[in-house]
């Protein structure tokens, strides 16, 4: 791959978890998250990005979003489940994404607030069309996503860099 053409980043929050009387890392998807994780899943695949890779949270809820929005894809990227990705802040996702190789081109980070809220807000420089007013109304609630490319390396992905594509969120 290229470092000339645009990288894809799609931040993805886990969708909406239950509450039983586990350990937040153990807390397993909501009926509602089930059914709004396969959504955003069909919403992705609608996007056409050829996923290379995707970096997800070892939290329960997280592993079961990603693994019912995947179903949704024509091609199941390589997955890496990456237990720094749990309570990241957004300079250490950026960091994450930092490390990522040149032949990856684009990627979907699977993730929770606020660090995935924090990282959509502080990466992109600009943004096309109204997906920023939209990700503003919104807020980054669960199963939403929104989706940033990236001229150059992974290496020169900082605050600023990206340009917002797109934003989604399931209706309440």
């Amino acid at each position: 791959m290229s470092v000339a053409e645009p990288r894809r980043i799609v931040l993805f929050r886990h969708a909406k978890a239950d509450w039983p009387q586990v350990a937040d890392h153990e807390r397993p998807l909501a009926d509602r998250g089930r059914k709004d994780a396969a959504v955003a899943g069909r919403r992705l695949a609608d996007t056409g990005i050829p996923f290379d890779l995707a970096l997800c949270s070892t939290a329960t809820r997280t592993r079961e979003t990603w693994k019912l929005a995947v179903q949704e894809f024509p091609q199941r990227p390589k997955t890496v489940y990456e237990e720094r990705i749990y309570e990241a802040t957004p300079g250490e996702l950026i960091a994450l994404l930092n490390e990522m190789p040149d032949d990856v081109q684009n990627v979907v980070l699977i993730g929770h607030n606020p660090g995935i809220q924090g990282l959509a807000e502080i990466i992109p420089g600009r943004a096309e069309g109204d997906a920023r007013d939209r990700m503003g109304r919104r807020g980054f609630p669960a199963a939403a996503f929104a989706v940033f490319s990236l001229d150059g390396s992974w290496k020169a992905l900082e605050p600023g860099t990206a340009t917002l594509l797109d934003y989604w969120a399931p209706t309440e």
